[in-house]
């Protein structure tokens, strides 16, 4: 469809046949009558249409977000998927719907801001549709989505008429008041490239552009990579940390980025050409940066919705086998550890005990006892009291080699030695700077 077929002032029209039927959609009822709503039979069908959802859905779980009536949750049901239906608002109509169906889906009403999977599990499909334009927070929103969607995302909403462009810049326009179709609840309308923009920010792996209709664009939103090419190209993952302290900790309820490093006999690599995966869930990249030769470095966004514990990180480049086992903690907490330092050397001498100031700052000591999850940002070493930087932090693997740089303020003379992780301290060790 093109811009200049697009409906426009569809609003007044759509209030006043809402208050003359009463009924937002349309319904065939078990006895052959017809309930007709603003939205025709045809019109409903066609637009669950426009995303891959199977035509049996036995065994699968739908949240349908924005419910209305709820002809989208009723017709997920019918398919045989346990439904959870929810909306900002009790709806009369869709319980006497419930009602006539003998319906099991479950009805809550709850803001989208309240989604996680705390508060309502994990789906294989979720259905967003017709609501994010109607939010203050879309992309807050979206990541809720992300986070309670285990498969599939089909995410409909109004956009801009003037570039169906993919490609085009992003834009999104913001409503204060009732400057869209005169409602005050629609707050904002990007075009179709800022929609799939925000919803790849959100966290999911893949957006595929389904359709324009004439009020909505139709976009498949996937948590995970298209299935993998055996023979296709290799990644060597080297490194997976968190992009601004360097630890391994991270936390779902935080905007946290991860860094990997990883080694590839590819060239001109770029966004869309490496695939991270955190427990099996695909983030695209928000950059993806040569440091060299066959070096190559990415960010991207933790993977919304993770349970707590530890979480195998895997990256793969150009479709190939993902490669990695590295792991990050998530919201796992420091357990009671008792550190112990079981040596001290010179970084550069490897003196015993000893710090030359004339060779370097850098020492390197061997720790035991620090539990699996301490790492560069919540372990702490300090000399004569004064905090020494981390350049290195072995992994959990027996006594733990921690290399750092002391301050240039330390003098020469005795000092002393001690690594705190948490609220857990060591003995203090001894060792001897010299100028």
């Amino acid at each position: 469809m093109t811009p200049a077929q697009t409906p426009k002032g569809y609003g007044p029209e759509w209030n006043r046949q809402l208050q003359e039927s009463g009924w937002w959609h349309s319904f065939e009822l078990p006895d052959g009558r017809m309930l007709k709503g603003v939205n025709s039979l045809d019109s409903l069908k066609n637009r669950i249409g426009q995303f891959p959802i199977p035509a049996d859905l036995t065994g699968k779980r739908v949240l349908d977000i924005g419910v209305w009536d709820g002809w989208f949750s009723f017709e997920m049901e019918r398919r045989g998927a346990e439904v959870v239906a929810i909306d900002c608002w009790d709806n009369p109509r869709f319980r006497e719907i419930h009602a006539i169906y003998n319906s099991r889906v479950e009805y809550r009403q709850m803001d989208v801001m309240e989604i996680a999977p705390d508060s309502v599990g994990r789906f294989d499909i979720v259905l967003f549709l017709g609501v994010l334009y109607h939010l203050k927070h879309p992309l807050m929103a979206l990541e809720k989505v992300c986070s309670v969607t285990t498969d599939l995302a089909a995410v409909d909403s109004y956009v801009l008429r003037d570039n169906f462009d993919p490609g085009a810049q992003p834009v999104l326009e913001f409503y204060e008041t009732n400057e869209m179709e005169g409602q005050t609840d629609n707050w904002c309308a990007p075009n179709l490239a800022c929609l799939m923009a925000m919803c790849r920010t959100a966290g999911f792996a893949r957006v595929e552009f389904r359709n324009i209709l004439p009020y909505s664009a139709c976009l498949a939103c996937y948590r995970r990579w298209a299935p993998e090419n055996p023979r296709g190209p290799r990644a060597e993952l080297l490194s997976a940390v968190h992009n601004m302290n360097g630890g391994i900790n991270f936390d779902t309820r935080r905007d946290d980025y991860l860094t990997c490093g990883f080694r590839t006999g590819e060239t001109g690599l770029g966004l869309t050409d490496v695939q991270p995966v955190v427990s099996g869930y695909g983030v695209r990249p928000i950059s993806v940066s040569n440091m060299g030769g066959d070096l190559w470095q990415t960010n991207f966004k933790l993977p919304p919705g993770l349970e707590p514990g530890w979480h195998e990180v895997r990256l793969a480049v150009r479709g190939g086998p993902p490669n990695g086992d590295l792991r990050i903690a998530v919201e796992v907490p420091l357990p009671e550890c008792t550190p112990q330092i079981q040596g001290v050397r010179d970084g550069t001498s490897w003196a015993s005990d000893v710090l030359d100031l004339k060779l370097s700052r850098v020492l390197a000591l061997w720790c035991a006892g620090l539990p699996e999850n301490a790492d560069r940002y919540n372990t702490c070493v300090l000399l004569n009291g004064l905090r020494c930087a981390i350049e290195f932090l072995a992994p959990p693997a027996g006594n733990r080699q921690i290399n750092v740089r002391v301050p240039e303020v330390v003098a020469p003379g005795p000092a002393e030695l001690i690594v705190k992780v948490g609220a857990c301290s060591s003995r203090p060790a001894a060792l001897m700077i010299r100028a």
